[in-house]
């Protein structure tokens, strides 16, 4: 910053010319004084210099009060220019000033000696001479000025009468001159150090200000005596009240009952806040208290200790904050499409409702199933499947109650605990209701969809419960209830448990079987029509358990399935099957089915062409049987795998061709090799025409698509006859010719021809085709 004026800062300058013009008022007295005797020495000396002095006075008055008025009716000084000229005419007034009082000095002493007039004038000269610095430090020319037109007239004077001792008391203006200038600079100095520091004062004072009046919390300090000494904007906009100045003075018992005399908050609620936050400043510790207010807004108070025996109380508007905790603590707990408890909360709340009351008394839980829910995504969408499960859980919701909770548990699966249930008939009445009551159709987006559900159900008394005890029990009886036709539910049973613990068992078994590659593959023969020799096999996974002996297909496939491990079969199936094949006659090929989980990975084209590889079986020995469960999956990316296999080669299949309801659209849009009739087309076809001519319909409309024809199911001669002489498949498969062999029983009836040839005329009856 630019420095003038002996280096003081422009800044600090500015203000000490403003303090020239301060206090006008004692000036105006002092100077009328001075007048008035002035005029007192002319009445008593009658010397006309005395009222030339006067008249001198009066008009230098005039012109300084006039000067005051001037700048004190003008705005402060912003620049050093503008205070450099007020100062100027400061001085220069000043100057006319001390020589008014320095020309009565001088006609006193010498000019017109009067022995009351020397007093006079010497005592009201040297009683200005005091206030030089004190009025004047904010200009050191003035006080120089002041110093010389007032002393050098006292010294002129006494120099001039000549004796000695008037002499002497001249030359002492010396030393009163360099007093008054010392003590001059003295003052100007601590105020040069003064200024910067009030300045400083001030702006750390304004930060402060501005600080605590824009925060966020509102604030209250409350002094020793337990009443606000200092308040900011947003205590008072809490409060209520116009300004921070209102909540001074004021003790935490008086600001609290501002909010119960409006309204806001209980008289309970006050005394509990009010011992709280006393509390924490009595010990020193940090403490928040959190209040709902009558309009919902929520303030949240915390109080803690300050320096200086002064205490700190910060409130907020947590009002939104709260209300996001909400939202995610609902989020947290409850279901986002049904507004239904969720799983974990619900297990806390059951839970909770185990370990209280009566432990005597009887409670429940059963949990609910949609049956067939997934068909419903599959044809319908997702959405729709969301507004079904939303009807559901309406009409589930309308049971809840303190003693009933209804839970959505996940997908289409609900949970309801009932903590105090009477007895099993009481159970049976409740779920009968709900059920009852869950019966009918429900439209959804235009689709009138009926309701069906499978429940199971668990009782028993609290004591002997645990909720995840129960909610597995439950699902035995579930399982049961899926079993026994669905659309009902069933109480569990010990029996249940005892076959869910078995069924766990003989999970971890296969599992093991498979990791220890402990499973076999048999073969069942794939006869040609026109030759009756095997032309074919279809390859088989059979299980030796250690303790149970042979575990049927029916029960350890659906078992792989649930546990995700059914690839790693299809694999063990697919390698054994080729190596095995590789090692049969030439003419003879084998079939193996790759599930639905195997079509969902690029990677069963490596595993086929790896086991071909391995093997070295010629890739047109080898055929995959598709599902159609398969192709429902993915149609596109399955279609793609297919072409993939038949670039390797490999003869594809369609197994259980007919048990799907869009069978028929994969016969012209997948490359396939042949179509295998499912068993359930041959069952009756002795006695039902209308079988055989779906079942002749089937392979007529197969071979101009350049498909052949494998009928499964062949166990009865009668039956064979009637393929032979009406339907015409190419090949045909089953129990008529026999269990499934091992690897080395295929080998040995490669060139075995079944005798049935003879008896159905095959021979002419080829020959006619």
């Amino acid at each position: 910053m630019r420095r003038r004026n002996n280096e003081i800062p422009v800044d600090v300058y500015i203000p000490f010319v403003e303090t020239l013009f301060r206090d006008g008022a004692t000036l105006a007295v002092g100077m009328v004084a001075q007048t008035v005797l002035i005029g007192v020495v002319w009445w008593k000396t009658a010397h006309p210099l005395y009222l030339v002095v006067a008249l001198f006075m009066v008009l230098v008055a005039t012109l300084r009060m006039r000067n005051f008025r001037k700048y004190n009716s003008l705005p402060a000084a912003t620049t050093w220019e503008e205070a450099h000229k007020r100062e100027n005419d400061y001085i220069l007034y000043g100057t006319l000033h001390g020589l008014a009082l320095g020309s009565f000095c001088l006609a006193g002493i010498y000019f017109a000696y009067d022995p009351f007039a020397e007093i006079a004038s010497v005592c009201v000269t040297l009683a200005s001479a005091t206030s030089i610095a004190g009025r004047n430090y904010g200009s050191p020319r003035m006080v120089m000025i002041f110093t010389v037109t007032m002393t050098w007239a006292i010294s002129l004077g006494f120099l001039l009468r000549g004796d000695f001792y008037h002499v002497f008391l001249g030359l002492l203006s010396a030393p009163f001159l360099y007093a008054i200038r010392k003590f001059a600079d003295t003052v100007r100095d601590v105020l040069f150090t003064a200024v910067p520091e009030e300045k400083k004062a001030n702006r750390i004072a304004q930060r402060f200000n501005r600080a605590l009046n824009t925060m966020s919390h509102g604030l209250v300090m409350l002094g020793p005596d337990g009443r606000v000494a200092v308040a900011n904007a947003e205590a008072a906009h809490l409060m209520s009240v116009k300004s921070p100045e209102a909540l001074l003075g004021r003790s935490i018992h008086g600001l609290l009952m501002r909010g119960v005399a409006g309204g806001q908050l209980a008289l309970k609620d006050c005394r509990y806040i009010e011992a709280q936050l006393t509390r924490a400043l009595r010990e020193g510790r940090d403490r928040k208290v959190l209040v709902s207010l009558a309009n919902g807004q929520c303030l949240e108070f915390s109080a803690r200790e300050g320096s200086q025996e002064l205490g700190v109380i910060t409130f907020e508007d947590v009002t939104a904050r709260v209300a996001a905790e909400e939202k995610i603590r609902f989020m947290a707990r409850y279901d986002g499409l049904t507004g239904l408890p969720n799983r974990a909360y619900f297990h806390e709340v059951a839970a909770e409702c185990v370990l209280s009351g009566d432990r005597e008394r009887l409670c429940a839980l059963a949990v609910l199933d949609l049956d067939d829910f997934k068909s419903v995504n599959d044809t319908l969408g997702h959405p729709v499947g969301d507004g079904l499960i939303y009807a559901v859980a309406e009409r589930l919701a309308a049971f809840a109650s303190d003693a009933v909770k209804v839970s959505r548990f996940g997908g289409d699966e609900f949970m309801i605990y009932f903590d105090k249930v009477d007895d099993e008939s009481h159970l049976k009445l409740m779920l009968d209701r709900m059920f009852a009551e869950l019966q009918g159709e429900v439209d959804v987006a235009g689709h009138v969809l009926r309701i069906q559900a499978s429940g199971g159900a668990v009782l028993g008394k609290v004591r002997e419960s645990d909720v995840d005890a129960m909610i597995v029990k439950a699902d035995l009886a579930l399982y049961k209830a899926k079993e026994s036709g669905k659309n009902s539910w069933q109480l569990f049973e010990a029996v249940m448990d005892a076959a869910f613990r078995n069924r766990q068992l003989m999970k971890a078994d296969l599992r093991n079987a498979v990791e220890a590659r402990a499973l076999r593959v048999v073969y069942q023969p794939i006869v040609s029509m026109s030759t009756m020799r095997i032309a074919s096999c279809e390859a088989l996974c059979r299980w030796d358990h250690p303790e149970l002996g042979p575990v049927s297909p029916a029960t350890f496939i659906p078992l792989a399935e649930e546990m995700g491990i059914i690839s790693d079969i299809s694999t063990f199936v697919l390698q054994a099957a080729c190596a095995e094949c590789a090692k049969w006659p030439a003419p003879i090929g084998v079939s193996v089915n790759l599930s639905a989980k195997d079509f969902r990975d690029r990677d069963v084209v490596e595993k086929v062409r790896g086991a071909l590889v391995a093997s070295g079986l010629a890739p047109h020995r080898l055929e995959i049987e598709v599902t159609e469960t398969a192709l429902l999956d993915d149609k596109s990316s399955t279609r793609s795998y297919i072409e993939e296999l038949k670039a390797l080669g490999v003869r594809i299949a369609l197994d259980d061709f007919g048990t799907g309801y869009s069978s028929l659209s994969y016969l012209h849009k997948l490359p396939l090799d042949k179509v295998k009739i499912d068993r359930s087309f041959l069952a009756d076809v002795a006695q039902n025409p209308r079988s055989l001519k779906l079942l002749k319909g089937i392979v007529d409309l197969s071979r101009p698509l350049g498909l052949s024809v494998t009928v499964e199911g062949v166990e009865t001669f009668e039956q064979l006859k009637i393929l032979a002489v009406e339907v015409h498949p190419d090949l045909v498969q089953g129990f008529l010719f026999g269990s499934a062999l091992s690897s080395s029983g295929i080998e040995t009836m490669s060139n075995t021809v079944w005798p049935f040839a003879k008896d159905i005329g095959l021979a002419r009856i080829s020959a006619r085709r």
